[in-house]
């Protein structure tokens, strides 16, 4: 998923990047110097630091981690300064070499435009009940100018100042959730000031809005796997409530950090065993009746209509029947089993390491497919590029 430079340093700069000014946020806002937007700190400046630059511009990355290690050599001068009064002058002017020497990059590199809700996320998470939501919400504010796909082909898209863009792409993974947010509720503009598309601040609330980015995040990943045969980008099951042979319900999320394969009830699953190597959780399109639980063979169980809509957006299938789906412990889709299928192969990992990298993988060779696609989404993670930062 995105092509990303192979370096192990340029991922903790950017992740150091995001750290800081995320800590830097929430200390601003525990002395309470800024303000809230939609119920969460506001970032107070109109520009922020961005790693996706970074990502293509080696040059420019290898020049801002030069600066941030002589700075942080500047900063321990500075103190031994602090502690050392005999060589407190010498020292000082010590502290300010490294600083003018690094060759720090060019600002429009690194700075990008912000938003107050640039560093905001939806609280509730990206869950299958805020898809259905989004559905909704879609089709009554979004469909007449970017179509019931995502394309950007409504009936109403020739009539707009510019063309709506294309959802399904990958413009709507380079930016933020926050700064998607911002649009959602506040409208865009082009560089001249004008308008190019409305805000729906007072038709929808904080929440409506959240539930729209989820829904078009789904359909996002149903319509690359419809189109290109994988999911170009990395996405999360939507999470959703699971109850587990009588015990406390539970929410899918809790058990990021383990494998889990969702199965999609239907004839096929009704026969699937419980394995050892991952969480299995059978996805039902409504309650089952009393009868129906006691012959079934999986111990977890999800029966909600949102997620099985939400799942069959994301699998791009509308007889989601027998299809099985394995997450990786990351909490990413990584593989579908299509109903029907006696074992699973190497072409059912529609999320590949590789894409990221650039360089083809060899199968790894086990006993059977499945342990296959295990094997190799422990040895391949993906790396998620979201506003310019790996997640």
């Amino acid at each position: 998923m995105n092509a990303l430079p192979d370096a192990a340093w340029l991922n903790v700069l950017i992740e150091g990047l995001q750290t800081l000014q995320l800590q830097l946020l929430r200390l601003l806002d525990a002395l309470g110097l800024v303000a809230h937007a939609h119920g969460q700190p506001a970032w107070p400046w109109d520009q922020r630091l961005s790693g996706e630059n970074l990502l293509i511009d080696l040059g420019q990355a290898r020049r801002l981690g030069i600066s941030v290690v002589l700075l942080g050599l500047s900063l321990l001068v500075l103190l031994a300064a602090l502690l050392w009064r005999r060589r407190r002058i010498w020292l000082l002017g010590a502290a300010v070499l490294p600083v003018v020497l690094a060759p720090w990059p060019d600002a429009n590199v690194v700075l990008v435009p912000a938003h107050p809700t640039s560093f905001q996320q939806h609280a509730a998470g990206f869950s299958a009940e805020a898809i259905a939501r989004g559905r909704t919400l879609y089709a009554q504010t979004c469909v007449a100018c970017h179509g019931s796909d995502g394309r950007g082909q409504g009936p109403l898209a020739a009539a707009q100042p510019v063309w709506p863009p294309n959802l399904t792409g990958p413009l709507l993974w380079r930016r933020a959730d926050g700064d998607l947010l911002w649009r959602v509720l506040h409208g865009t503009r082009d560089r001249h000031g004008a308008m190019t598309m409305p805000g729906f601040q007072g038709r929808l609330s904080e929440s409506d809005a959240w539930a729209l980015i989820d829904y078009m995040k789904a359909q996002a990943a149903g319509e690359s796997l419809r189109v290109a045969g994988v999911w170009a980008q990395p996405v999360s099951p939507p999470d959703m409530a699971v109850r587990c042979d009588g015990k406390p319900v539970r929410m899918l999320s809790s058990w990021r950090g383990q494998r889990m394969r969702i199965v999609a009830g239907g004839d096929n699953a009704s026969a699937l065993l419980e394995d050892p190597r991952l969480v299995t959780v059978l996805l039902e399109r409504e309650p089952a009746a009393a009868s129906k639980q006691d012959d079934r063979s999986i111990a977890c169980v999800a029966d909600s209509p949102a997620a099985w809509e939400a799942f069959s957006l994301i699998a791009a299938t509308e007889k989601l029947e027998g299809t099985q789906l394995l997450v990786d412990r990351a909490g990413w889709l990584r593989a579908r089993g299509e109903p029907g299928k006696s074992a699973w192969s190497d072409d059912d990992l529609l999320c590949r390491a590789e894409a990221a990298s650039g360089t083809a993988t060899t199968p790894v060779a086990t006993a059977d497919g499945l342990g296959a696609l295990i094997t190799r989404m422990d040895a391949q993670p993906v790396r998620f590029v979201k506003g310019g930062f790996v997640h």
